[in-house]
């Protein structure tokens, strides 16, 4: 199933662009900028991907995403991603980015964006690759410097098709951020957050109701709340579910116990996504291959599972009608 899979047309809907900053890359740049790292080889750097909680791992990724100075750093970035997309068969990604990481460093996000530019421009004429990016922000920062930030990035508001809320959840509830979405929904922008990982399942009802999201980045935790799952399921609001991601960061002990194909049977838009692939052991495909692996997921659930991925996208019908014709053409090809 892992080969079908692979030369299957996917969508990526959840995926960090600092998480997929690989240790060798990481050490090259560290090296080119003189950064200090606690890492000397890659193994050093590998050895330190066993989180115990999400604040653990978010110390590593923000010390990480610390070598990322210039648009050559931030073009290899999007470069390195995009090709596995191309290898993957990733045919739709939507990347977060996070700009704030980079203030501490002192880079604008005119410096961001003429990097990925470059290597987006690059994927859609070398291979037809379809790229669509969520301003991102950090929910561990006050509010006035989501604001501030949502206002910088207004002269580049054309590269960006939603806004997010990243980072640590607990402590950070929805109800802090209901100006920034407002906002952002007077500016146009698709709405998703991260709620229900490590926060409770009233983090996602909050999220839907105090910041009008129409997608929950995780949401996991939504298995502990029937009524919140049944408004789920009857409004069809997509989850972007990250199941290396969960296990890696102690949401669930082991794959075995993840509820995703559970959610998939009761009707919710769940979709496969690997978060930040470069710490949590896995590309797109990986995260399927474990599905297959420990959950037994049939040939028909990874095939819903990626029917999803083009329905939750933030594209137009048009482009949606598209990718499911390219999934039609390989199915008859590869039934």
């Amino acid at each position: 199933m892992t080969q079908w899979l692979a030369g299957m047309p996917k969508a990526e809907l959840h995926l960090h662009l600092d998480g997929s900053l690989r240790a060798p890359r990481l050490l090259q740049l560290a090296a080119k900028h003189g950064v200090s790292l606690p890492y000397k080889t890659v193994e050093e750097v590998e050895a330190a991907y066993n989180f115990s909680d999400l604040q653990s791992f978010l110390d590593l990724y923000y010390l990480g995403a610390s070598v990322l100075r210039d648009a050559e750093d931030f073009y290899l970035l999007m470069k390195d991603y995009l090709e596995v997309c191309r290898l993957q068969n990733i045919v739709h990604c939507e990347i977060m980015v996070e700009p704030q990481t980079y203030i501490p460093q002192g880079v604008e996000l005119s410096v961001v964006l003429e990097g990925f530019d470059k290597a987006i421009d690059e994927a859609k004429t070398g291979w037809g690759q379809s790229v669509k990016l969520i301003l991102s922000f950090l929910r561990h920062l006050p509010e006035a410097d989501c604001l501030a930030m949502l206002q910088t990035a207004d002269p580049y508001r054309d590269h960006f098709c939603a806004i997010g809320l990243a980072s640590a959840e607990k402590d950070f509830p929805p109800a802090n951020f209901q100006t920034l979405y407002r906002e952002a929904k007077d500016r146009g922008y698709e709405l998703t957050a991260h709620a229900g990982e490590e926060g409770p399942p009233a983090y996602i009802r909050d999220a839907l109701q105090l910041l009008s999201v129409s997608r929950i980045d995780h949401g996991v935790r939504a298995v502990e709340d029937d009524e919140l799952l049944h408004q789920l399921a009857a409004d069809r609001v997509p989850l972007t579910v990250c199941p290396l991601s969960n296990v890696r960061l102690c949401v669930y002990d082991y794959m075995s116990e993840h509820r995703i194909l559970d959610l998939l049977e009761q009707g919710l838009c769940v979709t496969v996504n690997s978060d930040d692939p470069a710490y949590f052991g896995g590309d797109l495909l990986e995260n399927f291959a474990a599905l297959e692996s420990d959950l037994a997921m049939s040939k028909e659930q990874a095939l819903l599972l990626v029917r999803n991925g083009f329905e939750a996208a933030f594209l137009p019908s048009e482009a949606k009608i598209a990718l499911d014709e390219q999934l039609q053409d390989y199915l008859a090809r590869h039934p």
